[in-house]
């Protein structure tokens, strides 16, 4: 019963008025169906809450908890995973078939900075006249480009021709945890003993 959802108006205590319910002990441990007399009586005994975590079961099913703590980590953990989730926005980058090296270098670093931000890019080669004729032109031109930010990203939308124009769509790449300093001098001072412990036999063996 530990994954049962607990709502916002979840009963507890003298506030589950039903004759009995089934109880489920602080640790998870099935007690039993009892008379909610005997349920509020052994929480009381536990210094504990009785939380009505089932309310739909007949009998509803309780449990034994401390419920302020219960909401406190709740929060808690809501509030970590939002610091943590990353809101991932997906930006675009149009060129022409036939751009320049000067203006492909520019769009390029555009396409790097928003990478590099953490967003995607929707990379959009547009079409006209008679350019729509030549689609090996925009293929070539898009995969120049995750080529060159290959460092950077992924292709996560192969191109794909979209009317008078073609698009592809490149992910940030995940980027690698950081490893503790102290990680990174201990190996460090491990590689310097054992180097030591090398050496010390050929220093005894010259004398």
């Amino acid at each position: 019963m530990r994954g049962d959802p607990i709502s916002t108006e979840t009963r507890i205590n003298d506030r589950i008025r039903v004759p009995e319910v089934r109880l489920v002990g602080p640790n998870g441990e099935q007690v039993g169906i009892v008379r909610i007399e005997d349920a509020l009586r052994l929480a009381q005994e536990a210094e504990l809450d009785l939380v009505e975590v089932a309310a739909q079961a007949r009998p509803p099913v309780c449990k034994l908890m401390d419920f302020g703590k219960f909401k406190y980590e709740s929060a808690q953990k809501a509030r970590e995973s939002r610091r943590n989730q990353q809101l991932t926005v997906i930006k675009e980058q149009k060129l022409r078939p036939k751009i320049d090296t000067h203006d492909y270098e520019t769009k390029k670093r555009n396409v790097v900075r928003f990478l590099e931000g953490g967003n995607k890019v929707k990379v959009t080669i547009m079409f006209r006249g008679r350019e729509q004729s030549r689609p090996e032109l925009g293929f070539r031109l898009l995969q120049r480009l995750a080529e060159d930010v290959v460092d950077l990203g992924v292709v996560e939308a192969a191109p794909k021709q979209d009317g008078r124009n073609m698009t592809m769509v490149i992910a940030p790449l995940k980027k690698p945890a950081k490893r503790p300093a102290h990680a990174d001098n201990a190996a460090a001072d491990g590689a310097g003993a054992d180097a030591a412990g090398d050496a010390a036999p050929a220093d005894e063996s010259q004398a």
